[in-house]
């Protein structure tokens, strides 16, 4: 198996497992601030988005544990997400001159 379907399935199957505490991060965070900045929500108020934001409802032991999975979740979908993205982009040709796009057409 080349590395470009090893990313695709690698990244497939991350993005299976990271969606749902992405969602959830993205929706509290926005929330959190939104509640507070349009809202004339106070801190205390809405503390309770941040709880959940920061995965503190599961204990002082998985909260950095929580974060740390969440995020090196995102940076390895960032990760094989552009290599991939660059990869169609290079093998399309976008960034090829006209000539070689007719000598690629041609073989």
């Amino acid at each position: 198996m080349n590395w470009r379907k090893q990313f695709r399935e690698w990244h497939r199957r991350l993005a299976g497992i990271m969606i749902l505490p992405l969602i959830v991060t993205a929706i509290t965070g926005v929330s959190y601030r939104l509640s507070k900045d349009w809202f004339g929500f106070t801190r205390d108020q809405a503390h309770f988005l941040m709880v959940i934001h920061e995965g503190e409802y599961l204990g002082d032991e998985l909260k950095g544990i929580y974060v740390l999975l969440n995020g090196l979740g995102v940076l390895f979908l960032l990760t094989t997400g552009a290599t991939m993205l660059f990869s169609n982009i290079m093998k399309s040709g976008l960034f090829s001159s006209p000539k070689q796009q007719k000598e690629q057409s041609k073989s």
